[in-house]
């Protein structure tokens, strides 16, 4: 990443860099886990979860219709919904990370709220 894109500040409510920043303490957080024969498949679905929240958000963005728009939406939510699945599996394997995967989860149940709000609102129009 250049210095320009890092030094640009942030809107008051980026939902691109928000999603970007979640998948990325995702990664930091996993890179800091056990590595064993539990937690590794555990681990991969998070990571995969977690950043195509903010993958779609960047495809829905990019949509090149409505209905595109509505259906990447779609799955940010269900992404969202599913890193929240894994988080509580992972907090099984490894109940000494109840915090960080607390948080995680509220971050991901908040996306969840924000997509659906987002679906709502298009199908009113």
């Amino acid at each position: 990443m250049t210095n320009e894109v890092q030094s640009q500040k942030p809107k008051k409510y980026d939902l691109e860099e928000r999603t970007a920043r979640f998948g990325e303490k995702i990664i930091d957080f996993a890179k800091n886990l056990p590595k064993n024969a539990i937690n590794l498949p555990l681990i991969n679905q998070l990571i995969r979860s977690a950043t195509s929240i903010g993958a779609n958000y960047m495809e829905a963005d990019g949509a090149e219709s409505k209905k595109d728009f509505e259906h990447k939406i779609a799955i940010c939510k269900k992404e969202a919904k599913e890193t929240k699945h894994w988080l509580r599996m992972i907090l099984r394997a490894n109940p000494n990370k109840l915090e960080e995967c607390q948080k995680f989860w509220q971050e991901a149940q908040e996306f969840t709220l924000i997509f659906s709000s987002i679906i709502k609102k298009k199908k009113e129009f």
